[in-house]
């Protein structure tokens, strides 16, 4: 015993005399913080591929499967409502998620559902698994090109219906009578939007030459506290725009992963009107996503208040 504690005392010695215990006990706790925001968006790429290999295992034995639940349904559906529950879990206890305007979603019948782009957008897999789950109805989505070279994305994109989508595969997912979420800021407005909410299209007409073409409604999509949930760091934005023309794929770090309030409004539809142009239309739908900015988002947007928006006695009844 005594060795022992002569071995003990002699290492406490060693390694005093090369570190300085005080001064790493404090600069632990310092960046502990900053640590911690930057690995938060880690959970969110774990639940992600939770997810894929909930689908995977799901594609690989479905026999068994199908036999054990005894259903005959569409091929994905079991698979996605698993996964469409684990999200809708996670948004519930993590964000305390709520939608409202779920009545403007159809029943039955297709409409394009045009969104603000967050950092991450976390908000269209909860929006997504609400309506999986509510109205039994799949949100077909348009995502980035480099999407589908991540590792696993291609069984997700499968069983969601994700693709990175041309006017013409739009109209024919709208003409079949599906539900199209598209964001015309995309991976730009994710990368380089901020707490001021602005919105980032860059003339971007697609959406609407869509919607004009498929002769569908569309309803303005925004999730309140959407860039306290994560953001940007706030330097060398130049430099990271630049390296982002040059080769098109996020490239700006993201930090946060904060339990902040969301709560994603859904607008009236702008309905179809023969008479209007794509350009018209654009500021149509630009205004009345402006309108549920306005109207619902603090600006400019802070993390302190967005947290405190999942206590009702602290909530600004301007923005609800």
């Amino acid at each position: 015993m005594d060795f022992l504690q002569d071995i003990t005392k002699n290492l406490q010695e060693l390694l005093s005399s090369y570190i300085d215990l005080d001064y790493s006990l404090w600069l632990y706790r310092l960046l502990t913080p900053l640590i911690v925001t930057f690995l938060l968006p880690l959970v969110f790429v774990a639940l992600i591929y939770i997810s894929f290999l909930v689908l995977f295992i799901y594609k690989l034995h479905r026999e068994v499967i199908l036999r054990a639940v005894r259903t005959d349904r569409r091929f994905w559906e079991f698979g996605r409502k698993l996964v469409a529950a684990i999200w809708d879990a996670h948004g519930r206890i993590y964000h305390g998620y709520e939608v409202i305007g779920m009545e403007n979603i159809p029943d039955n019948g297709p409409a394009l559902i045009v969104y603000y782009h967050g950092a991450i957008p976390v908000d269209m897999y909860y929006l997504n698994s609400r309506v999986v789950l509510q109205k039994d109805r799949l949100i077909y989505s348009i995502g980035d090109r480099f999407l589908f070279k991540l590792p696993g994305w291609g069984t997700i994109s499968e069983a969601f219906h994700i693709s990175p989508g041309t006017v013409q595969s739009c109209v024919s997912i709208l003409n079949e009578g599906n539900l199209l979420a598209i964001s015309p800021g995309g991976v730009y407005e994710a990368q380089f939007g901020d707490n001021y909410y602005e919105l980032l299209w860059r003339n971007r007409v697609g959406f609407a030459k869509v919607a004009l073409d498929a002769r569908v409604p569309i309803i303005p999509c925004f999730t309140q506290n959407l860039r306290e949930g994560f953001r940007q760091l706030g330097i060398f934005r130049n430099l990271f725009l630049k390296l982002y023309n040059a080769v098109r794929i996020p490239v700006y770090p993201i930090y946060g992963g904060f339990p902040v309030k969301f709560r994603t409004y859904l607008g009236k539809p702008v309905e179809y009107d023969y008479n209007i142009t794509p350009e018209e239309l654009q500021i149509k739908v630009a205004q009345s996503l402006e309108d549920l900015i306005n109207k619902h988002q603090r600006v400019p947007g802070s993390i302190f208040h967005a947290l405190l928006d999942r206590f009702p006695p602290f909530r600004s009844k301007k923005y609800v």
